[in-house]
């Protein structure tokens, strides 16, 4: 990942002219937001910010929007072929390697919780699983099990992308306003997604060994009522 964020902030240092930008960025930028959203290894808050940080820079008033619709539209039509790709799972008696890859990327633990939150808040809660880092694929694989049909997500995922898309050109125009450097711009954005992504992940690791130390009293106390 390094290398490859190593890589853009190269490439964004050597600008070639707007009207190449455009012709070759744009459809990279489709490209790899939707490669991102069907294999979700791809760090395409990154990306999106980045491009806005570009577009920022650029004359073209309309270069945000661009950025804003691209990123947005091809999140969603990446989001929509996974998920018909995880119902195509569903449906068969043996699976699929889409489907056991969505499996292997969610604990029992997230699972049961977004499965808990589909049933209380509906399809709202797709919204929030695109802005939450790494909250998406248990959300998704959870309206996969609770058999929630292909346009009733779509409809709340359209949404949930838009927000998305939102949220990290924001992140980005953020970077591209603070430096006078495209460059620079991206690598504010980069750290700041990044950042980001990291935070959900250590909260877990610091709440787990409070949450087991907190709930040994509890357990040794229920020892006592019931020998």
């Amino acid at each position: 990942m390094i290398h490859g964020l190593t890589g853009v902030v190269t490439a964004v240092r050597e600008l070639p002219p707007e009207s190449t930008q455009q012709a070759v960025g744009y459809p990279s930028l489709f490209l790899l937001v939707a490669l991102g959203a069907l294999v979700p290894v791809v760090p395409t808050g990154a990306i999106v910010s980045s491009a806005a940080v570009v577009a920022f820079h650029q004359s073209s008033p309309l270069a945000l929007l661009v950025v804003f619709l691209v990123a947005a539209f091809a999140a969603l039509l990446g989001d929509t072929a996974l998920y018909w790709l995880g119902q195509r799972g569903v449906r068969s008696r043996n699976g699929s390697r889409w489907l056991a890859a969505l499996r292997g990327r969610v604990t029992p633990e997230r699972l049961a919780l977004a499965q808990e939150r589909l049933e209380t808040h509906q399809v709202s809660v797709l919204v929030l699983s695109r802005l939450v880092p790494a909250g998406r694929i248990p959300v998704m694989l959870a309206c996969l099990l609770s058999e929630m049909p292909l346009r009733r997500f779509v409809r709340g995922d359209l949404a949930a992308c838009l927000a998305w898309a939102a949220t990290y050109q924001l992140i980005g125009i953020l970077g591209g306003s603070l430096f006078p450097e495209p460059w620079q711009g991206v690598v504010a954005a980069v750290g700041l997604t990044v950042l980001v992504s990291a935070v959900p992940g250590l909260w877990r690791r610091f709440r787990g060994p409070r949450a087991k130390a907190g709930g040994a009293p509890g357990h040794a106390a229920s020892g006592h009522e019931h020998p």
